[in-house]
């Protein structure tokens, strides 16, 4: 899944490349690039989901117990983060780019209950994850500290308030800003972190139903993944045939059309988690890309894809030209970030593993 996000991602963006139309292979990448980032929220929540729930149920929970978490999650999120937004910064000063308020950035505010600049654009996903995995543990703590039994009933029941919570701030959206275009809408809605905290939490309660109900999580792993791809298709297929648009049904659109993406990603994770393969030319790529995946989104278009624009204008370039310009985009993203992940990511988190085993 991680490996299918990140490309998704990736080619989702290489429509920037090309001249913007209206045909099917524009709509499909522009669907990968939205629905790329899906897949990489409900399984970020997935994966901290599994992580949490053993330590609420077998430990006792306390602010060290969530501080030893986060530790461990900002060595593996935030050495790649502040040295790419470095980067960004230092060559938006040599181009003469003002940034106003570029503090937000080191602390991920920059779209905390705003629309943000159009600096880094793709950090914007990267402050709903710090954030929901701030947010979680600290009210973990808070509901340990109030009861000690039912830990299993307890823990949902923590994760099922910041859902509601994000879901009532897209109520309270709806209610207070008339919203009638996609482009608003992906600029205050989509890409604002108190209105997409639900997200990651979808993912997280996958996981628990994941560890409470193992049994029927393998018998419905083809059901689920049939409902699945019927909520895709109508989702990114359906809502035009039927008139749902946003114009007109702002109000599905703002409140209910994002948790619906995210549990459409979740709906697939009872057949991917429980997949495996031991054909090697089918492993190791997946694994290489997923390893990797991390410093591919945060090189792969403020960094690259924006400096090769700067230099080359592919509006005067041909058609050949134009994929040629794609596969030397493609081929130094993959380069720079296995080296990347080599030689700066690898070794960060090999820090963390033996700070943790020290």
């Amino acid at each position: 899944m991680r490996a299918t996000a990140i490309l998704m991602v990736l080619f989702g963006h290489c429509l920037w490349i090309f001249p913007q139309s209206n045909n099917t292979i524009s709509q499909i990448l522009q669907l990968f690039g939205f629905f790329g980032v899906e897949v990489f929220f409900v399984l970020s929540g997935f994966l901290i989901g599994n992580i949490l729930l053993k330590l609420f149920i077998q430990n006792t929970f306390t602010f060290k117990t969530a501080l030893h978490f986060l530790k461990r999650r900002w060595f593996r999120t935030l050495p790649n983060y502040f040295l790419i937004l470095i980067i960004n910064v230092i060559i938006a000063f040599l181009v003469g780019y003002q940034i106003p308020q570029t503090w937000h950035y080191f602390l991920f505010l920059q779209n905390f209950n705003t629309t943000m600049q159009p600096f880094f654009p793709e950090s914007w996903s990267l402050s709903v994850e710090e954030f929901a995995y701030i947010f979680l543990p600290i009210l973990l703590v808070i509901t340990n500290s109030l009861a000690k039994k039912n830990k299993s009933t307890l823990y949902i029941i923590s994760v099922l308030i910041l859902i509601i919570a994000s879901f009532l701030a897209k109520i309270n959206y709806t209610q207070t800003t008339t919203n009638i275009s996609l482009d608003q809408w992906n600029l205050s809605l989509k890409s604002v972190v108190i209105y997409r905290l639900d997200s990651i939490y979808i993912g997280v309660l996958a996981s628990w139903l994941y560890n409470k109900y193992s049994n029927n999580w393998e018998k419905l792993k083809y059901t689920s993944m049939i409902l699945g791809v019927l909520l895709f298709f109508f989702l990114f297929f359906g809502l035009g045939k039927l008139g749902l648009l946003i114009e007109t049904h702002h109000y599905f659109w703002n409140v209910l059309y994002l948790p619906l993406t995210s549990i459409c990603v979740a709906l697939f994770l009872p057949l991917l988690s429980l997949w495996k393969t031991e054909i090697t030319t089918i492993q190791k790529p997946i694994e290489f890309v997923s390893k990797i995946s991390y410093s591919i989104y945060l090189l792969h278009y403020s960094l690259i894809l924006y400096l090769m624009k700067e230099f080359i204008d592919t509006t005067s370039l041909s058609s050949i030209n134009l994929y040629l310009f794609t596969a030397l985009y493609l081929t130094i993203v993959f380069i720079l970030s296995a080296l990347l992940y080599q030689f700066y990511e690898k070794p960060m988190m090999d820090i963390r593993d033996k700070i943790n085993n020290s």
